[in-house]
C-alpha cells in the first residue's frame, strides 16, 4: 500500500495542559530519608531565568501516560507526567465527562521529590474495595513511595491540607540493595512487580500486619537463571552477556516490557514479558514459575548471535494483550529490530500452570506500513483495542524527530496479507502553522492587533511558552524587560516588540507609515517563528493511551494531550480530496475547485470579499437573492484578479457550463454540516468536565476554521459561476436555485462567525472549586478566577453525552462539535443571552461586539439597551428601551425567563406586565447608574401609564419618589415641587420636603425656593428653615439660612417672624465678633447696622401695636448671665434705640473715644 493513498478517517484535537486558574495547582513536597535526597537538594538548579532549558525542564514531560481506573469512575482517567529532571510527578484527572450530579475534579497534584524518580518505575492501581487511586513511585535511591489518593484530593484544596500527613508512606526494599530496578507495574493495589537487571523480578506484597514496626511491603524474588548468573550481574565490568544501560549492567534475559493479565481465570495472575534477548516469557505471578519462553517473532535464533537481535533497554512497550473470552487472550509483540515487525499470538491458559501459545499468522511477516515513504519514520508505540467481540484494532505511533503520525488498522484475520497492506487508516494530525496575511494599505486591521489575535488565540500557545519566547526574544535584542506589576502578557509583548520599530520621516519629509508597518511586521514574524519553534518541542509524542471503557485513543505528548476522534463528513471529504470515496467524487470536485480558485486570490481581494460578506451576514437586505449576488460581485470585484487559466481549471473540473453542479450536489454539500440526527434531543446524563469542555472548544475551533474555509470559498465560487456564461440560456440560475444556495451559505457562515467570536474571546469566571476557609477573601477571589472562552462559559453546560457505554466517545465528540456548528443545530447559541452573561460579568465592552449578531425582537433590543447602559451611553440606551417598550410591556405573554442571571425574579415580574411596570423597571436601571435625567423621563412615562389597578398605588408612590429624587438631583425644582405635592404618603412627603429645601439651599437656589408656593406645606417649610437658622452658629461663613428664612417670611407677609430672624442674626454676629467690620465706604455700614435696618423695616410694616417681638437670646451682648436667661419683649422703639446706640458706639470707637464703666479694671504700668 502506498502511504499516499491512506484514507484519513480520524482527526486529532490537541488540548493544552495549562491551568485555567492558579489555585488549581497543588504542590506537595515529598520528604526523603535518603542521603541522596539531601545531596540533590544542594545541587538544585537556579531557575531564575525562564530560558529555553528551564522551559523544557518545567513544562516538557520526559515520561507521561494516562491511567484508566477499572472499578471506579468519578474520576476515572488520570494523566501523570514526570517533569523537572525526574523530581516532579504531576497527576490530574482527564475525564471528558462525568455523571450528572458528580462534582468536577479540576485540581492538579504536583509531587516534588528530593531524589529523581527511577525511569519506568511509576505505577498505578485502582483498589476494588474503596474509591481511591494508589500511586507507587520508586526513586533513584530505591525508596518505594506509596500514595493513596482519594477523589476529594482532586476536587478540594482543603482535602489535601487535611490529609497531607496520611497521603504517603515510604520503604526502601532490601532486595534492591544489590539489584537495579528497570520496570515496575502494579498487579493490584496489594501487589507490585519490579523487573531487575539480572533478568529476574521482585514481587512486593503489601504486609497485612497492623504492627507499626512491620515493613509495609514483603519481598519475593523470581529468577530466570541460577544464582551464579545473578552474582555475575553484580560485577562492575561484563563481557558479552550484559548490556550497559545507565549505571546498570542489564542481562539479556532482563524484561524491558511487561503486561499482567488473569486470562479471565480466578485466583491466577500471569506476567507476559518481552526481554532484551528478543524473547517472550510468561510467568506465574504467584510462584514465579516461567510457563513459556519463545522468540517474539517465532523465529529460530543462533544463541551465539544474540547481540544482533538484542533489544535496547529503553524500549518499554513491546507487548499488548486484548480479549474477553475466559482463559484466552490475543497478544501482539513487536520487534524493533530493523524495519520492525509485529507478531500476533493466541494464548490459552488451561489453568494457572498450563499455557498454550499459538502463532496466529505464522506465514506472514507483518511489517507495519509507514505514514510516508519519503521520510524516515520510527515506530514509537502501539496499542491494541477490542471494540467488539473478536474485533481487533492496532494503533501505531510513528515519529520523525519532533513530528509524529498515528495510524489504525482493522485486523482482518481471514485476509491478513491484503488488509495489512491496504487497510491502514490515517489520523489527520494538527500540524499546520497558522500565519497572518501580509500587512498592506488595504488591511483594515492594525499589524499589532492582527498578530495578537493569532498569538493569543485561546488554546494555541500556553502562557509559559509565550513568556519563555518573550524572554528569549528580549535577550536577543540585548534588552531587559521592565518589571511592572499588573502588566498583562499582551501588554508586555506589545511593549517589547513595539520598541523595535520607529516611525520616521521619509526622504520627502513625510511620515513613512509603510516602512513602519513593514518593520513592525518583520518583528512580529520573527517573534512568531520563535514561538512556533518552542511550541514544536511541546508536541513531541511520548506514547499512546487507550481508554478501554470508551474506546478512545489518546496521544500523550510532552506538553499536551491529543484526542483522536472520528472525522465528520466534511472533514473526511476535505482531508481525502486527492482520493475521495466513490460516492463523494462530485462533492470533492466542487470543494477542491473552490479552494483552489479562492486560494489564488491576492490578500487584497480576499479581504475585500470578507468585508463585503460581513455586510451580507449582519445587515438586513431588501434586495432579491440575485440582486444580492450581483451586489456581492460588484462590491468585492474579485473577478478583476482572476485569469483565464483560473477559469479553465474550474471548467476542467466541473465540466462545460459547470454541468456537474446541481441542486442535488449543493444539498449533499450542505448535509455535510447538518446536525447529526442522533446528536439532537439528547438527555445529557453525562455533562462535560472542565477538561472535556476545553477539548470540545478546541475541536470546535478547528471545525469552525475548516467549515469557514470550505463554505466561504463555495460562496465565492457560486458568485463566479453565476456570471460566467456566454449565452443567457447557459446561466447557472436556469438549472440551479442559486438564490437559495446563497442564502444557505450566508446562514451557515453567520453561525460560524458567531461561534468563532465566542471561541476566540476569553472571559474571567469565578472558580467552582472548594475554597479554604482560612484564606483571605480578596486573595481567594483573585486565585479562583478562571480564564475561559466565552463559548465554554455560555454553552459548555449544554454539552454532554447521553450514554457513554453505548456510544463510542470518539464519534460522540465529533457529533457534539458538528451539531454545535450546524446551521440547524438544536443547541441554542443566543447572542442576547451571551450579552446578558457578559453584562453580569462586567464585560459590556465585549457584549457590544455581539450587537451585529442579535435579532430585532423586543428582548434583544432591551438587552442592547442594557449593554449601552453599562457602557454609560445613556442616550443610545434610552432609544433602545423605548423601541423595546411595546414588546416588553405587552401583557399575557409567557416568557422562559432566561437571562443568564442578569434579571432576578423581581425584575422579571415587571416585564410583560404593562407599560407602567416596564417603565418602572427602566427607571430603576437608570437610577442605579445615576442617570437622573433619564430617570425623570421614564418615571413620567410610568406614572402616565398607571391605571386604577389594585397594585397601582404602590407603583405610583415608588415612581413619584424616584421622580422626585431625580428632579432634585438634576435641579429641576419646579418638577420636584409638583411631584412633592402629588405624594399622598405623609411621612414620605415630609422627608421629601426636607430634602427639597436642603437641596435648594445647598445649591443656592434661594430665589426659586421662596418663589415656590408649597400649598399646605408653607408652615413646614418655615419650620425647616427656622430649625436650620437656629442651628447655624457661624452666620458669616456658613449658608445664610437667616436670609432665606427672612425672605420666605417676608414673601408670606410674616413681618414679625422675619424681624425675629434678623434679631437672632444680629446677636450671633455680635457673639462671633464680626459685627464691627466695615463693609463699605461708610464707617457706620457694618453687618450689624445693616441687620438693624432690616429689622426696623420689617417691624415698620405692621401696625404700631403689633410692632414688637420676643428677644429669646441666651447670651446677649453686654448682658450678664441672669439677664440673658430671661425672655424679653422688644418693641420697634427699643430696636431704634439699640440701632442708634450701635451707631454712637461705632462712631466713638473710630474717634478714639472709649468709655469705661465702674466695674472696668485697668492695670497701670
Amino acid at each position: 500500500m502506498d502511504s499516499g493513498e491512506t484514507q484519513y478517517l480520524f482527526k486529532e484535537t490537541r488540548v493544552n495542559l495549562d491551568s485555567t486558574a492558579s489555585s488549581s495547582v497543588v504542590t506537595i513536597r515529598v520528604p526523603s530519608n535518603s542521603i541522596h535526597g539531601r545531596n540533590h537538594r544542594k545541587n538544585g538548579r537556579d531557575n531564575s531565568g525562564e530560558d529555553e532549558t528551564t522551559f523544557r525542564l518545567k513544562n516538557l514531560a520526559t515520561s507521561s501516560s494516562i491511567y484508566h481506573r477499572q472499578w471506579h469512575d468519578t474520576p476515572r482517567s488520570f494523566l501523570w507526567r514526570i517533569l523537572e529532571d525526574g523530581t516532579l510527578l504531576s497527576i490530574r484527572a482527564v475525564d471528558v465527562c462525568k455523571k450528572a450530579q458528580a462534582p468536577d475534579a479540576p485540581l492538579v497534584l504536583n509531587f516534588h521529590f528530593s531524589v529523581p524518580i527511577q525511569p519506568g518505575c511509576v505505577a498505578f492501581s485502582d483498589p476494588e474495595e474503596h474509591d481511591s487511586l494508589c500511586v507507587f513511585v520508586l526513586d533513584q535511591a530505591y525508596q518505594l513511595y506509596t500514595f493513596t489518593l482519594r477523589p476529594d484530593l482532586f476536587r478540594k484544596r482543603a482535602a489535601v491540607d487535611a490529609g497531607l500527613s496520611e497521603l504517603g508512606k515510604v520503604q526502601a526494599p532490601a532486595g534492591l540493595g544489590f539489584k537495579h530496578p528497570h520496570r515496575m507495574v502494579a498487579v493490584t493495589a496489594e501487589t507490585l512487580l519490579v523487573t531487575v537487571n539480572d533478568g529476574g523480578m521482585i514481587r512486593l506484597d503489601k504486609n497485612k500486619s497492623h504492627e507499626a514496626s512491620a515493613p509495609l511491603w514483603k519481598e519475593s524474588f523470581f529468577n530466570v537463571q541460577g544464582w551464579a548468573q545473578n552474582l555475575r550481574s553484580l560485577l562492575p565490568f561484563q563481557g558479552k552477556h550484559t548490556i550497559k544501560y545507565g549505571k546498570a549492567n542489564m542481562e539479556y534475559s532482563s524484561a524491558t516490557s511487561i503486561q499482567v493479565t488473569s486470562f479471565g481465570l480466578e485466583d491466577a495472575l500471569f506476567a507476559i514479558t518481552v526481554c532484551l534477548d528478543h524473547r517472550i516469557r510468561i510467568w506465574n505471578v504467584d510462584d514465579g514459575q516461567i510457563l513459556y519462553t519463545g522468540d517474539i517473532l517465532n523465529a529460530e535464533r543462533n544463541p551465539q548471535e544474540i547481540g544482533k537481535w538484542a533489544i535496547d533497554p529503553s524500549q518499554a512497550n513491546l507487548v499488548q494483550i486484548v480479549g474477553r473470552n475466559r482463559g484466552q487472550r490475543i497478544c501482539a509483540t513487536f520487534s524493533p529490530i530493523g524495519a520492525g515487525e509485529f507478531k500476533f499470538w493466541k494464548i490459552i491458559a488451561k489453568d494457572s500452570h498450563t499455557i498454550i501459545v499459538e502463532d496466529i499468522f505464522p506465514k506472514n511477516a507483518l511489517v507495519p506500513v509507514t505514514p510516508s515513504s519519503s521520510d524516515v519514520w520510527t515506530l514509537a508505540d502501539f496499542i491494541l483495542s477490542c471494540p467488539a467481540e473478536s474485533a481487533i484494532q492496532l494503533w501505531t505511533l510513528w515519529k520523525n524527530n519532533m513530528t509524529y503520525r498515528v495510524q489504525r488498522l482493522e485486523v482482518d484475520r481471514k485476509h491478513i496479507s491484503q488488509s495489512w497492506e491496504e487497510n491502514w487508516d490515517g489520523v489527520c494530525v494538527d500540524s499546520a502553522v497558522e500565519t497572518a496575511e501580509d500587512a498592506g494599505p488595504w488591511d483594515p486591521t492594525d499589524v499589532t492587533e492582527k498578530w495578537l489575535q493569532i498569538i493569543l488565540k485561546p488554546g494555541r500557545f500556553t502562557k509559559a511558552t509565550l513568556e519563555a519566547a518573550l524572554l528569549i526574544y528580549e535577550r536577543g535584542l540585548g534588552t531587559t524587560r521592565e518589571t511592572g506589576k499588573g502588566r498583562s502578557l499582551a501588554e508586555s509583548i506589545c511593549s517589547v516588540l513595539g520598541s523595535t520599530a520607529t516611525l520616521d520621516r521619509g526622504s520627502s519629509g513625510v511620515m513613512d507609515y509603510e516602512a513602519f508597518r513593514s518593520s513592525s511586521e518583520a518583528q512580529w514574524k520573527r517573534f512568531y517563528r520563535l514561538l512556533v519553534e518552542l511550541d514544536k518541542q511541546r508536541g513531541e509524542a511520548i506514547g499512546l493511551s487507550l481508554d478501554p471503557h470508551t474506546d478512545m485513543t489518546w496521544v500523550v505528548c510532552a506538553d499536551f494531550l491529543s484526542a483522536i476522534r472520528d472525522c465528520s463528513g466534511l472533514e473526511r471529504l476535505y482531508y481525502n480530496l486527492s482520493s475521495p470515496e466513490e460516492d463523494h467524487t462530485a462533492q470533492a470536485a466542487l470543494v477542491g475547485s473552490a479552494l483552489g480558485f479562492v486560494g489564488g486570490f491576492s490578500d487584497n481581494f480576499a479581504q475585500l470579499c470578507q468585508a463585503v460578506l460581513r455586510s451580507e451576514l449582519f445587515e438586513d437586505s431588501s434586495k432579491t437573492d440575485l440582486e444580492r449576488i450581483q451586489y456581492f460581485s460588484d462590491k468585492s470585484g474579485f473577478w478583476r484578479g482572476i485569469t483565464d487559466d483560473d477559469c479553465n481549471q474550474i471548467v476542467d473540473t466541473l465540466g462545460q457550463n459547470f454541468n456537474v453542479v446541481t441542486d442535488e450536489l449543493y444539498t449533499d454539500m450542505m448535509n455535510l454540516i447538518a446536525a447529526p440526527a442522533e446528536a439532537k434531543t439528547r438527555n445529557l446524563r453525562h455533562p462535560l468536565t472542565e477538561f472535556g469542555r476545553k477539548l470540545v472548544v478546541k475541536a470546535v475551533q478547528d471545525n469552525i476554521e475548516l467549515q469557514w474555509k470550505v463554505y466561504f470559498t463555495q460562496l465565492i465560487l457560486l458568485v463566479h459561476m453565476e456570471f460566467e456564461f456566454d449565452n443567457e440560456s447557459d446561466a447557472l440560475h436556469n438549472r440551479v436555485d442559486v438564490g437559495y444556495v446563497f442564502r444557505q451559505l450566508v446562514a451557515a457562515l453567520r453561525r460560524l462567525e458567531l461561534l468563532k467570536w465566542l471561541a476566540q474571546t476569553e472571559v474571567s469566571v469565578p472558580g467552582n472549586r472548594e475554597k479554604s476557609e482560612n484564606a483571605p477573601a480578596s486573595k481567594k477571589g483573585t486565585e479562583d478566577a478562571q480564564l475561559v472562552t466565552a463559548l465554554e462559559a455560555n454553552v459548555g453546560h449544554l454539552l454532554g453525552f447521553a450514554n457513554i457505554k453505548n456510544e463510542p466517545l470518539a464519534n460522540s465528540i465529533t457529533d457534539i462539535v458538528t451539531n454545535l456548528c450546524a446551521p440547524d443545530s438544536d443547541i441554542e447559541v443566543s447572542p442576547s443571552l451571551v450579552q446578558c452573561s457578559l453584562i453580569k460579568r462586567e464585560r459590556a465592552d465585549l457584549a457590544l461586539d455581539l450587537a451585529p449578531f442579535c435579532d430585532q425582537n423586543p428582548f434583544s433590543t432591551y438587552v442592547q439597551g442594557r449593554v449601552l447602559l453599562s457602557l454609560k451611553d445613556f442616550s443610545a440606551a434610552a432609544i433602545h428601551f423605548r423601541k423595546a417598550a411595546i414588546g416588553m410591556s405587552t401583557e399575557n405573554i409567557e416568557s422562559d425567563r432566561h437571562s443568564s442571571g442578569l434579571l432576578d425574579d423581581t425584575e422579571w415580574n415587571l416585564l410583560n406586565r404593562g407599560p407602567a411596570k416596564y417603565y418602572s423597571h427602566i427607571v430603576a436601571l437608570f437610577e442605579k447608574q445615576r442617570a437622573y435625567s433619564y430617570v425623570v423621563e421614564f418615571a413620567r412615562l410610568a406614572i402616565q401609564f398607571l391605571g386604577f389597578k389594585p397594585d397601582a398605588t404602590f407603583t405610583k408612590t415608588d415612581m413619584q419618589s424616584r421622580l422626585f429624587n431625580a428632579a432634585v438631583a438634576t435641579s429641576q425644582f419646579e418638577l420636584a415641587h409638583t411631584t412633592l405635592l402629588s405624594i399622598k404618603d405623609e411621612a414620605m412627603r415630609d422627608s421629601s420636603l426636607r430634602k427639597l429645601v436642603d437641596r435648594m439651599c445647598e445649591t443656592y437656589h434661594n430665589i426659586e425656593l421662596v418663589a415656590l408656593s408649597f400649598p399646605g406645606l408653607q408652615q413646614k417649610v418655615d419650620d425647616i428653615l427656622a430649625q436650620k437658622s437656629k442651628a447655624t452658629l457661624d452666620v458669616t461663613e456658613g449658608f445664610p439660612y437667616h436670609q432665606v428664612l427672612y425672605s420666605w417670611r417676608i414673601k408670606h407677609n410674616n413681618y414679625r417672624g422675619a424681624a425675629s430672624v434678623v434679631l437672632d442674626r444680629i446677636q450671633k454676629l455680635r457673639s462671633a465678633g464680626e459685627g464691627d467690620e466695615v463693609t463699605g465706604e461708610d464707617i457706620l455700614d457694618t453687618p450689624v447696622t445693616r441687620q438693624y435696618l432690616l429689622l426696623i423695616n420689617a417691624l415698620s410694616c405692621v401696625k404700631p401695636k403689633q410692632a414688637w417681638i420676643y428677644d429669646e437670646s441666651t447670651a446677649g451682648f453686654g448682658r450678664n448671665d441672669a439677664a440673658a436667661a430671661k425672655r424679653k419683649v422688644v418693641s420697634l422703639a427699643d430696636i431704634r434705640k439699640q440701632y442708634q446706640h450701635e451707631l454712637d458706639r461705632i462712631a466713638a470707637i473710630h474717634n478714639n473715644q472709649f468709655g469705661f464703666e465702674a466695674g472696668d479694671v485697668m492695670e497701670i504700668v
